[in-house]
């Protein structure tokens, strides 16, 4: 059984907006890139891209922090750590 995807790639274009497949934005980026693009900087553009992605699906689930949860959460790992 295949979850239903969230649309996290959107393409803008005569004024209306369509979601795109991971496939349709990875051909979108490859287009988008120049000629010359070596294979290390298309890797990190599909990085950049899978790692929007999983923030958005994360947002989309409900598992996020506030801005408060996080500055606890680095105030308890800095103490953690300076306590070594």
């Amino acid at each position: 059984m295949h979850a239903i995807p969230i649309p996290l790639h959107y393409a803008w274009g005569n004024g209306s907006i369509a979601f795109m497949t991971d496939k349709q934005a990875v051909i979108d980026a490859l287009q988008r890139l120049p000629e010359g693009a070596t294979l290390e900087e298309i890797s990190e553009e599909l990085r950049i891209m899978a790692s929007i992605r999983r923030g958005r699906a994360d947002i989309a689930a409900g598992r996020t922090k506030t801005h408060e949860e996080a500055e606890k959460l680095l105030e308890s790992w800095a103490t953690a750590w300076n306590s070594r």
